[in-house]
């Protein structure tokens, strides 16, 4: 269940490439325990903002926090290499790209982290390794090469890899666009059920109907702003912006979906 407090605090975040101005102010708490999707169009910064979050990408200004650990990056340098690895730890990131190393199997890609970054002893890395493998139902597969498992089960084991270092929020990048349209399913259920459990997560992703039924709030971001926040039943089915009217009227099947939820 969310709590009052955010477990992510993003306060005027900025971010360009060059000229090209990408996040524009950007605002956004996300309390303990919700599930925030990000939706809207190829461009509008989602992604940006996932590894800004991460400190995968710096910001150029504005500040961000996750649990009791903030970053000021107004024309601060980032923690040094040891204080960014454990600020990433904490903000756990599966990627679109799956991103596992080919020449470990899965149960040595879940166990990586905990080995080298928390030090953790190698058996004991191996067994919490094997129970994330079993969380996301691929037991079976814990000695198999990435090589020899599908998309769908290469992206399980990077959701397993993530929950391994204990993480307080979990950040999601469009982890089934490269998926087979069959495979998409599987790796939704396994957000859906962190998001029961009451795992803090943020999702960037174009499933509108899993991020209706599954997101505690989404926000709607367009030309490096988010545009409309709110409950999926009022942002989705009765969006108030033009923009975000415009762009969910593209997805007709979802339209159509929950048209009667907006009669």
């Amino acid at each position: 269940m969310a709590t009052a407090e955010p477990m992510i605090e993003v306060n005027d975040l900025w971010k360009a490439f060059g000229a090209l101005q990408v996040l524009k102010g950007i605002s956004l708490d996300v309390p303990g325990g919700s599930a925030v999707a990000l939706i809207g169009p190829s461009g509008a910064g989602k992604s940006t903002l996932l590894r800004c979050i991460n400190l995968l990408e710096q910001p150029d200004r504005g500040r961000v926090r996750v649990g009791d650990q903030t970053i000021d990056c107004a024309g601060a340098k980032l923690p040094d290499d040891k204080q960014l690895a454990g600020f990433r730890a904490r903000t756990g990131m599966v990627f679109q790209l799956f991103n596992l190393f080919p020449h470990m199997t899965a149960v040595e890609n879940v166990s990586a982290g905990p080995r080298f970054v928390k030090k953790m002893q190698p058996n004991e890395a191996k067994d919490m390794a094997i129970a994330f493998l079993a969380k996301v139902g691929l037991a079976d597969k814990a000695n198999a090469y990435p090589s020899h498992l599908s998309g769908g089960q290469q992206q399980r084991v990077a959701i397993a890899r993530a929950l391994a270092m204990s993480p307080e929020v979990i950040l999601f990048d469009e982890v089934t666009s490269a998926l087979d349209p069959e495979l998409v399913g599987e790796v939704l259920e396994v957000i859906r059920e962190l998001a029961e459990e009451g795992m803090t997560m943020v999702l960037v992703t174009h499933e509108m109907v899993f991020a209706h039924e599954v997101a505690t709030s989404v926000a709607f971001m367009s030309d490096g702003a988010i545009v409309e926040m709110g409950p999926p039943s009022e942002v989705m089915v009765r969006p108030q912006n033009s923009r975000t009217q415009a762009f969910l009227a593209r997805f007709h099947s979802f339209t159509r979906t929950f048209a009667a939820v907006g009669s």
